[in-house]
C-alpha cells in the first residue's frame, strides 16, 4: 500500500496541563492510504512537532510504500537522516516517533493484525502494572503490587523524613512484596542519592529513578555502584539507539527507560532493546502501561512491567483514545483487534 496522506494535530486538550505541557504535549499524527486503510500515532513535541510533521517529514512519505516492518524501519531511517540538521533528539524525535507509531498501527490494520503478533509475540499476555502517583492507599484498593512514589521537590532540612514517611505510607498499605520505587525527576545530586539510598533503605527500593539530568553519563555511572542494591533507572529524556549507545559506553544505569512517544517510536525502542541485551542492562518502558508500550512489551524482550501514571484517586484523565486497556487486579492485556486496537475521540481534536 502507498502513503497518500499524513497530517499531525495537537489535540484540544481541556484539562490542565502543568509546567512545560501546555503547548508541548502529546499530539496524534494519521496516515491515510490508497487502499483505504488509515493509520494512528501518538508522539510528543506539541505544536512544534506538528510543524515538523506537516510542514517536513510529510512531503518525505508520500506514495512511499508501507508493507512491512522492514518498510517501516526503512522509512525511520529516511526520516531521520532527513531531520539531521535541526534533530537527533527532542522535538525531532518526538515528531518522528508519532510518524513511526502511526506507521506501526497501519501496518497492523491492514494485516489484520495486533501489533505485538508483528513484532513477533505469539499472544497477548498478562502485564504487571505499577502505579505512578501519591495514593497508595487507593493503588492497593486497585490491585496494584507495584508504585513509583514522584519525589521531585528541591532538597531542604525535611527532605529525607518526608521520602521515609512516603516508603513507610506504601508499605503500609501494598505490602512487604510490592515493588516500590522512587522518581526524583532530576531533583538530586550525587550527595543526596547517596544519603537518600541509606535512608530508604529498610523499605527495599526496586529503584531510583532520573536523579542527575540525563547530561551527566559520567556522574550517574559513579554512582551506580554506590547505591546498591537499589537500582539506577532512567532514560526518558534520552532518544534513539545513538543515545542509548553512549549509555551503554559509560554504564550509566541499571534499567533503561526509554519513551515510546519520544524516543523514535517502536522502530528505535525496538533497537534500544537490542543493545540493552548486548549490555546487559534491563529496559522497563517510561509510560509502557499506554497501548504502544504494552504491544511493545508483548512483542519483545522488554521487561513485563507497565507504568500507568495516575496521580491519585481525585485527578481526572482525559480520554484521547477509546478501547485503551484497562487494569483488571494490577495488571494489564494489551488489545488484540487489528494494530493497537483503538479509537480517536475525535470531540478532542475539535
Amino acid at each position: 500500500m502507498k502513503i497518500t496522506d499524513i497530517r499531525a494535530v495537537y489535540p484540544n486538550y481541556r484539562q490542565p496541563l502543568g509546567g512545560w505541557r501546555p503547548y508541548l504535549w502529546q499530539i496524534v499524527v494519521r496516515v491515510e492510504t490508497d487502499v483505504g486503510v488509515t493509520g494512528y500515532g501518538y508522539g510528543g513535541g506539541g505544536v512544534a512537532a506538528v510543524e515538523v510533521v506537516n510542514r517536513h517529514l510529510r512531503e518525505l512519505l508520500l506514495d512511499e510504500r508501507c508493507d512491512s516492518p522492514a518498510d517501516i524501519e526503512r522509512l525511520w531511517d529516511k526520516l531521520y537522516t532527513a531531520s539531521i540538521p535541526y534533530g537527533r533528539g527532542g522535538i525531532a524525535i518526538m515528531a518522528l516517533s508519532g510518524i513511526d507509531i502511526a506507521l506501526w498501527d497501519l501496518l497492523g490494520r491492514a494485516e489484520r493484525q495486533p501489533v505485538y503478533a508483528l513484532l513477533g509475540g505469539m499472544s497477548a499476555p498478562r502485564i504487571r502494572a505499577y502505579a505512578s502517583g501519591d495514593d497508595a492507599e487507593w493503588f492497593a484498593e486497585s490491585g496494584f503490587t507495584a508504585h513509583k512514589v514522584p519525589f521531585s521537590r528541591s532538597v531542604d532540612a525535611s527532605t529525607f523524613e518526608r521520602a521515609a514517611a512516603a516508603a513507610e505510607e506504601s508499605r503500609r498499605h501494598l505490602g512487604a512484596d510490592a515493588l516500590l520505587m522512587f522518581d526524583c525527576y532530576m531533583a538530586w545530586d550525587a550527595a543526596t542519592t547517596r544519603e537518600m539510598a541509606r535512608t530508604l533503605a529498610p523499605y527495599d527500593i526496586y529503584w531510583f529513578e532520573d536523579v542527575l539530568t540525563p547530561d551527566d553519563l559520567d556522574g550517574l555511572a559513579a554512582l551506580r555502584p554506590q547505591i546498591k542494591p537499589i537500582l539506577l533507572a532512567g532514560g526518558e529524556h534520552d532518544f534513539t539507539h545513538y543515545r542509548f549507545a553512549d549509555i551503554a559506553r559509560a554504564g550509566a544505569l541499571d534499567i533503561w527507560q526509554p519513551d515510546v512517544t519520544w524516543c523514535g517510536g517502536i522502530t528505535a525502542t525496538r533497537r534500544i532493546i537490542a543493545q540493552a541485551q548486548e549490555a546487559g542492562a534491563t529496559v522497563i518502558l517510561h509510560r509502557g502501561g499506554e497501548p504502544w508500550g504494552l504491544h511493545v512489551i508483548a512483542g519483545t524482550e522488554c521487561e513485563a512491567l507497565g507504568e500507568l501514571v495516575l496521580g491519585n484517586r481525585n485527578r481526572s484523565h482525559e480520554q484521547l483514545w477509546l478501547d485503551e486497556p484497562q487494569p483488571v487486579d494490577g495488571y494489564l492485556t494489551p488489545s488484540d483487534a487489528p494494530g493497537f486496537g483503538l479509537r480517536l475521540n475525535e470531540a478532542l481534536l475539535d
